[in-house]
């Protein structure tokens, strides 16, 4: 049975072609591929993000807050219908992130999402997740949002497999045709060759990666798929002259490089 319930720490690192596949070549001296990448090099994630018609989700997301929550249904690749998805529920709360899942079939994702009324106790289904997600839903009037996509290649610890270090690549997005059944396409998030670094760690990350990642001159950032394609929605809809204009500045999409000290 997959794991359902995470809590653990998040850092995230943007890199080029280059870096990525010198790192990851040093990688395997302390990690073992993930099951998914060992018949392919790379695996496909489609997540469909939901939230409320004025964006609230994304919006108190951005600013930076003790206490912020998503609400996703993720798939391995493209998903029919009547097949197993998962329903997420991904909170941060004073750095921690706390992800809850359970296993749903779209269609039943779909149909909760839209009446937020749970569909019949099936045996994949976790009962307390469902419960948190019928509340979810109560409490926000919840719509899909957001399609977002990308191909990833991942890695857990020989030693400690509460560390898990992803590569995501490819991302693309689309804010039309929001379903996952319709195909695994739209528009690219970040530049061509562009790698986003994940670090997942229940505690502080080991000292061989500190050393790895300073060696390498690699630095950790604030960054958010959703976060950055929602800044670049902005962007791209500023008003033309004569109309109201709105303050972007708390909203740039690049990333802040910042050292991370060792």
């Amino acid at each position: 049975m997959a794991k359902e319930v995470f809590n653990r720490h998040e850092n995230k690192y943007l890199m080029n072609r280059d870096s990525y596949e010198k790192l990851q070549e040093k990688l395997l001296y302390y990690m073992d591929i993930d099951e998914y990448n060992k018949t392919n090099e790379m695996y496909t994630i489609c997540n469909l993000y939901y939230d409320t018609k004025d964006d609230h989700l994304i919006r108190t997301s951005l600013s930076k807050p003790k206490y912020k929550e998503k609400l996703r249904i993720r798939a391995y690749g493209v998903p029919k219908e009547d097949e197993e998805v998962y329903l997420e529920i991904k909170k941060k709360v004073y750095g921690l992130v706390n992800k809850r899942r359970t296993t749903i079939k779209l269609e039943e994702a779909y149909d909760f999402a839209t009446t937020g009324i749970k569909p019949e106790r099936k045996e994949y289904m976790n009962k307390q997740v469902m419960n948190e997600l019928e509340y979810m839903f109560k409490v926000y009037d919840l719509e899909p949002k957001l399609y977002l996509a990308y191909d990833r290649k991942a890695f857990f610890s020989k030693i400690n497999r509460d560390l898990r270090i992803t590569f995501d690549t490819n991302i693309r997005t689309r804010r039309y045709d929001l379903a996952l059944e319709s195909g695994d396409y739209g528009e690219s998030l970040l530049e061509e060759n562009q790698w986003l670094m994940e670090v997942k760690a229940e505690k502080s990350i080991p000292i061989w990666l500190s050393r790895l990642l300073s060696e390498n001159k690699i630095y950790k950032i604030s960054f958010s798929k959703y976060g950055a394609e929602y800044k670049k929605m902005l962007l791209s809809n500023q008003p033309q002259k004569g109309e109201t204009k709105i303050c972007l500045k708390q909203y740039s999409i690049l990333p802040q490089l910042r050292p991370l000290y060792l």
